[in-house]
């Protein structure tokens, strides 16, 4: 029996997608902080809503970190907590 056998043609997958890096890890010397929103809307969805890390590649150990930056950055009303 062939890989294909018995599946559905329209489940395969069309393109491979490359695996995501986190870049706090590839560079030492980037620093999340709650004091700079313009790098932190990146992790933000359009409804306000925090990007899972398999959108924005951050590893677990960063994704935790954005996620406490971008509390505190909405808190002090640096980020909205839900866009109009």
């Amino acid at each position: 029996m062939s890989m294909n056998e018995g599946q559905n043609p329209r489940n395969k997958r069309r393109f491979s997608t490359r695996k995501r890096v986190c870049e706090y890890c590839v560079s030492k010397d980037k620093k999340i902080d709650y004091k700079k929103p313009e790098e932190l809307k990146r992790y933000v969805s359009e409804f306000g809503r925090l990007r899972p890390s398999r959108q924005t590649g951050a590893c677990a150990k960063h994704q935790r970190e954005v996620a406490i930056a971008v509390k505190r950055a909405r808190h002090i009303a640096l980020l909205p907590f839900v866009t109009d």
